[in-house]
């Protein structure tokens, strides 16, 4: 049995359809739906039984996990941990810290005694503005300054795993600016694509952030653009390596600038390039990255040797076959 926390949200349903593909259905989902439009992720993948995140945690704390599923003390393959809050602009910070931090403690406690394979969801966030560089070295944790509470709700568990001894016995996965189906329900914190998608249709133009910086023309800032089918098969690569153990970073190991990403959208709907450059919110500023770029090198050298989709045929493969004919992953 392999259990996927967030399994209903944007990169945990794209795991989900990926084990799919693999031909695993023994899987268990754990979620909060709550009233959003995430369960749609779910409708056309196959599953054992899910699970509220919350009636899930009581099970781990109550050591019910495995005599509620029916299975004996060796029958968690893994758990994938997706599940959090991923919001960098929630500032509960109290919330933050029990969601991010407190439970993937708790399950990754339990996946310690039930001799289960634990992967879980760190982010790139915690690298800050990037001025220490993006490098996956546990030795260089404490340097890093993360922006805003959710990158140190991430960084303070990578962290504490250090300090426990577990990061050679346990996966994280920095995740880097990740985009494609299955992210519709996730509002302000979707992707550009799926934005400039609406706005296209709706204005016939994209609006971009204007720079704030002599080094960056506006549309110039860059991001390490990554297609959730590449990152679901980079965080599946380690399913049944458990000698492969640290964090390692998730990333197309290049940098894109947002105009090139902007020509990539309306080169899919076979348009002309047509930016607005927009005020950046205030409140935005100081907190926000002008450059990152993963270094997957750490990755390869294990022996990853997977794909990695170029921007332009990512973004294609998105927008053609899932966006315009509104699909889920499983459709």
């Amino acid at each position: 049995m392999i259990i996927v926390t967030g399994g209903a949200g944007f990169i945990g349903s794209a795991i989900v359809w990926q084990l799919n593909q693999m031909g695993r259905s023994d899987i268990v989902v754990v979620d909060s739906l709550g009233s959003s439009e995430k369960w749609r992720n779910l409708t056309p993948l196959k599953f054992a039984d899910y699970l509220e995140k919350d009636d899930f945690m009581q099970l781990v704390i109550d050591d019910q996990v495995q005599d509620y599923l029916n299975i004996d003390e060796q029958g968690i393959e893994a758990i994938i941990h997706m599940g959090a809050c991923s919001a960098t602009t929630e500032l509960d910070a109290r919330y933050l810290l029990h969601n991010n931090f407190e439970y993937t403690k708790q399950l990754a406690l339990f996946a310690q005694r039930c001799d289960a394979r634990f992967i879980y969801a760190s982010s790139a966030a915690t690298y800050g503005d990037g001025d220490s560089g993006f490098r996956d070295d546990e030795a260089e944790l404490d340097s890093l300054r993360p922006l805003n509470m959710y990158g140190y709700s991430k960084q303070l568990f990578d962290q504490w795993a250090a300090r426990q001894g577990l990061l050679d016995k346990i996966v994280g996965l920095k995740f880097f600016n990740v985009f494609g189906p299955n992210e519709y329900h996730k509002g302000d914190m979707s992707s550009l694509v799926i934005k400039a998608y609406h706005q296209i249709l709706s204005t016939g133009k994209i609006g971009l952030f204007r720079s704030y910086r002599q080094e960056y023309a506006d549309g110039e800032q860059m991001r390490d653009f990554v297609y959730v089918k590449d990152v679901v098969d980079m965080a599946l690569y380690f399913l049944d390596k458990p000698e492969i153990n640290g964090i390692y970073n998730i990333g197309s190991d290049g940098a894109n600038s947002w105009n090139s990403l902007a020509a990539a959208i309306f080169a899919a709907l076979e348009r002309e390039v047509n930016i607005e450059y927009i005020d950046m919110p205030e409140h935005l500023k100081e907190k926000y990255q002008y450059y990152t770029c993963s270094d997957v090198s750490k990755l390869r050298a294990t022996g990853y040797a997977g794909r990695q989709t170029s921007l332009t045929a990512a973004v294609r493969d998105y927008v053609v076959n899932y966006l315009v004919p509104n699909k889920h992953l499983g459709d």
